[in-house]
């Protein structure tokens, strides 16, 4: 699947993190964010978004390259650099439904890391079922008014541009009253709330976001009004795409530092990994790893051909973050009290995983609509 090119672009993307990201990691999550010139750094060495067509400042890269920087992050143990949330999964919204104009103004800017993108869906009340979300949008004039509260929005403490799901109909059944719109981070009746202590990704910043008759030009609305729930149905298939990727490289990481832990450490004469009950627990993790890298590939391939992957990216998302989450917990118990440490990496690896059955869709969510393609729901 990978071509000479792709291997270049790892090695060299593997560098750049050996140089400016893992060093910092500690003290990113110490502090509770990545800071913004970690962000430059990667838009001028060209790994934001790099996809975009070269008239929006990206290389006119495949998906593969999108591949690669999410595998990287999340094998280094840097998932907390929330990278293909900016230029994978928000970026695209703005590519394909802005305007010249929006795009012209936005895309350069992101790619070279000087607008941070997220996007808020999530409500207090309203998570895996975006037709409920309560936050309402008025165009007044030439000005959308925006009421109401985001909360769990990654990268929501930094950014700089945030595409929010409105209610601007309620005349009609739900899902056909919600649009996108476009607020800047500087418009009236915008602010954060607290920056959210979460188990883990402690350096990925994910705060509440509170909109009080702010004010937002009309022209920020992304697309056509009141289809908003449409667009982001089409643009999650990316997103669980991304979100598997990113657990099948950490089990991918998590099992290369068990097996090597095993194989050095010692108990009653002999290594751990010799005893056949590890032994059989190591067999089994790396028999379903190389089952989700498998099935991944092809998913992913299927994906860049243009083809609807709904379905397999619901099963993709549920099955290896659910196996990822399987191969943390084998490995912390394989590396005895030292994995409840946190200056063992698995450590980390275990708090980091543990969100992604839960995010872009959580399980029972992916089973629901799997359910359905199968004519059970």
């Amino acid at each position: 699947m990978y071509k000479e090119e792709h291997n270049i672009f790892r090695e060299a993307f593997r560098k750049f993190l050996a140089t400016h990201v893992i060093p910092h990691i500690d003290e990113w999550e110490e502090k509770g964010e990545v800071p913004r010139d970690a962000w430059m750094k990667m838009g001028q060495a060209g790994f934001l978004c790099p996809w975009l067509p070269e008239k929006y400042g990206g290389s006119e890269a495949d998906f593969l390259y999108s591949v690669i920087i999410a595998e990287e992050l999340a094998k280094s143990g840097a998932v907390s650099f929330m990278v293909p949330l900016h230029s994978d999964i928000v970026a695209p919204y703005i590519f394909r439904l802005g305007t010249e104009r929006q795009k012209v103004a936005w895309l350069p800017r992101c790619a070279r890391g000087e607008i941070i993108l997220a996007i808020a869906m999530t409500e207090p009340g309203a998570g895996s079922d975006l037709a409920a979300i309560r936050t309402t949008a008025t165009l007044q004039g030439n000005k959308w008014i925006i009421n109401g509260q985001k909360t769990f929005i990654s990268n929501g403490a930094t950014a700089d541009l945030i595409v929010v799901a409105c209610k601007t109909d309620k005349s009609v059944p739900a899902h056909k009253g919600i649009s996108l719109i476009c607020v800047e981070s500087n418009s009236p009746g915008f602010r954060r709330g607290k920056k959210l202590k979460k188990m883990g990704l402690h350096a990925q910043d994910t705060a509440e976001l509170f909109f009080e008759d702010c004010r937002v030009p009309e022209e920020n609305i992304l697309g056509e009004p009141n289809k908003g729930f449409y667009y982001m149905m089409e643009h999650l298939q990316q997103e669980r795409i991304i979100a598997a990727v990113t657990a099948q490289a950490m089990a991918e990481r998590m099992f290369e530092i068990t097996l090597n832990y095993c194989k050095e450490r010692a108990a009653f004469g002999q290594m751990i990994g010799k005893f056949q009950h590890n032994t059989f627990k190591l067999v089994d993790m790396a028999t379903e790893i190389e089952l989700g890298k498998t099935f991944l590939e092809k998913l992913v391939r299927k994906h860049m051909e243009g083809k609807d992957v709904a379905v397999e990216a619901s099963m993709a998302k549920s099955w290896i973050c659910e196996m990822a989450n399987r191969v943390a917990y084998r490995c912390v118990q394989l590396h005895g009290g030292y994995g409840y440490m946190e200056e063992y990496p698995i450590c980390r690896f275990y708090r980091d995983v543990r969100v992604f059955p839960i995010f872009a869709g959580t399980t029972e969510i992916m089973k629901l609509i799997i359910a359905k393609h199968l004519g059970l729901a």
